[in-house]
């Protein structure tokens, strides 16, 4: 930003100048003193429509699978589509026996999650929100809820670089991302924003994943590019990060998602994204 157009306001920019101390580089919003989470990893995308809500499901459920204490905080407040595929509905949020904390929904194997469609009585209802406020539901999200003992916490972004992901990058102890693309020829520019923001905030990539990267034919086997040839791997090249997986187009997975059944999905191309989430 240049120096005409700051705003002096550094918690709402993400760039590096002289003009920023070593006291104002740490915006991080405490935890509740009853709450742990070890490990924070987000999901993100430079457009919407290309799965990261449902990457940050699968991530969940496979780590939850293998034993480890899971939750998602979904962070897309005007678009939220997690707490459906869990089957879980709009029922209103629980709060600690002291009404300081919010307690966050459970799916039926247990992993935990908070979404703004749990505060709506319909979760039909618009969230009418200007983006100051979106980001000050994001970090109540993650202070003002009782997150206990969590081992991987997985945040479903909203698409872009605005305010949600800059607050979400600042105020919450980001690991590393995973950047959600589809098989498209703008690839390259959905993933070169998506890298450039998180370098700019000093946040690891643990890599890429393309979703709806082909069709299995049903009755040959074969796979088809219903989206033409995948320019994943050069775009994956260009910035030096990895292909984590492709996730093909699958009816009976988008039927469990519908159904509030992505826990029973099977997701075995993930298992790269869930060993780069473990090792980091």
């Amino acid at each position: 930003m240049s120096a005409e157009n700051c705003t002096h306001d550094c918690s709402s920019c993400g760039e590096s100048c002289s003009s920023r101390t070593a006291e104002q580089t740490s915006f991080l919003a405490d935890l509740a003193p009853e709450s742990s989470v070890k490990k924070v990893i987000g999901i993100v995308s430079g457009k919407g429509g290309v799965g990261k809500s449902l990457v940050t499901a699968l991530m969940a459920v496979r780590m939850n699978q293998k034993g480890k204490r899971t939750a998602i905080l979904d962070a897309d407040i005007t678009g939220p589509s997690i707490p459906k595929a869990f089957g879980i509905g709009a029922d209103g949020v629980a709060t600690t026996p002291d009404g300081r904390l919010m307690v966050p929904a459970k799916s039926l194997e247990g992993v935990e999650i908070m979404s703004a469609n749990l505060l709506l009585d319909k979760d039909t209802d618009p969230i009418i929100w200007r983006g100051p406020v979106i980001a000050g539901a994001v970090k109540q999200f993650w202070s003002d809820t009782l997150w206990q003992d969590i081992d991987y916490m997985f945040v479903d972004m909203p698409p872009g670089t605005g305010d949600v992901p800059l607050t979400v990058f600042q105020s919450l102890p980001v690991a590393g991302i995973i950047i959600v693309t589809s098989p498209q020829e703008l690839v390259s520019m959905i993933v070169t924003k998506a890298v450039n923001m998180a370098e700019k905030m000093n946040i690891p990539i643990l890599g890429v994943v393309e979703n709806m990267s082909y069709l299995v034919c049903p009755d040959c086997g074969k796979k088809i590019n219903v989206f033409g040839e995948s320019h994943i791997e050069e775009a994956a090249k260009e910035h030096g990060i990895k292909v984590l997986a492709r996730i093909p187009i699958d009816p009976n997975m988008a039927a469990l998602v519908d159904g509030g059944r992505i826990e029973y999905a099977q997701a075995p191309w993930l298992d790269d994204a869930v060993k780069a989430a473990e090792e980091i």
